[in-house]
């Protein structure tokens, strides 16, 4: 047998079922490729069950905290195990997205007007001239995220939700009308750029996950200028925060604008799904890596003091 691949997968973040998913996905697809995997439902006891399994590489298909904000990164740090995808600082970085902002922006990356407020500011009155978005300043999959229209006369009532569970510091940012584009990193090369086409309110968690959800428009039928610069920015953001293995950068475009000038960065996802309707998947299959040999990119691609 090839080695031994630990899947870290579940968790306990609001994104848990989305790492189910994926690293059910990932698991058959490394076994397919000769490894001998071992999938791990992450707990909280994961040191003890990762020292006890002594894996030759850990697979890193968690979402949210605490797999993509550098804490399971500095325990597999700690442990000595090889894992796939960004290290603690990049992680850590790239989850804050009020921090990643202004790395980005200090490297040229242009990113919406914006700032950090509390829920219960949220709340209570509009943060932003509208139209706004508020998403969680943590977080991942769309979820706790809301596009509040110009007509909408009070903020989102939900905010008050007693079993709010997405953290006390949300991201207010300009809405930027237009197209929804992604494009993704695969060590220090770009791969190609989707457009995202949905007929839901936006690209929500229904959308992102649910077959059907959402429609991807690969290459996206954009401008040559604008697909080459979201693909310079991609890799650019990439190596801003300091990324390794795979990233996947989002983007907003205002069409209306006509050129590059309406290209906008909203975050960066170092650990970005691995679903069946998963954006990366799709963009490495358009470049002929088939989901197995993506798979046996990301772990031999796997490293330590990263």
């Amino acid at each position: 047998m090839g080695k031994h691949v630990a899947v870290l997968m579940g968790g306990w973040s609001p994104e848990r079922q989305v790492s189910l998913w994926s690293g059910e996905a990932c698991a058959k697809a490394a076994e397919s490729v000769g490894y001998r995997v071992t999938r791990v439902d992450v707990g909280r006891d994961i040191a003890q069950v990762l020292s006890a399994l002594q894996p030759d590489v850990a697979l890193n298909v968690l979402h949210g905290r605490p797999g993509e904000d550098g804490t399971i990164q500095g325990i597999l740090e700690v442990l000595r195990i090889p894992y796939t995808h960004s290290g603690v600082l990049a992680s850590a970085l790239a989850m804050d997205k009020t921090q990643a902002k202004i790395i980005l922006a200090a490297h040229g990356v242009p990113v919406p007007e914006g700032r950090l407020v509390t829920r219960a500011e949220a709340a209570r009155e509009h943060v932003l001239p509208r139209p706004y978005v508020l998403k969680p300043n943590t977080g991942g999959s769309s979820v706790g995220v809301f596009i509040v229209r110009e007509d909408q006369e009070h903020p989102p009532q939900e905010l008050n939700r007693t079993d709010w569970g997405f953290g006390e510091d949300l991201l207010a940012e300009r809405y930027i009308p237009g197209l929804e584009l992604t494009c993704a990193v695969m060590g220090d090369h770009a791969l190609g750029v989707i457009e995202i086409q949905s007929d839901l309110k936006f690209y929500d968690y229904e959308a992102k996950y649910a077959p059907g959800g959402s429609r991807h428009i690969l290459p996206a039928q954009i401008l040559p200028i604008v697909y080459q610069k979201a693909r310079m920015l991609a890799v650019r953001a990439h190596r801003a925060l300091g990324c390794r293995g795979i990233s996947r950068t989002d983007f907003r475009y205002d069409d209306q604008t006509g050129d590059e000038s309406g290209l906008v960065c909203l975050e960066v996802n170092t650990q970005p799904g691995m679903t069946e309707t998963s954006l990366v998947p799709e963009l490495a299959a358009h470049e002929g890596h088939s989901f197995g040999e993506l798979i046996r990119w990301m772990v031999e691609d796997a490293s330590l003091d990263r």
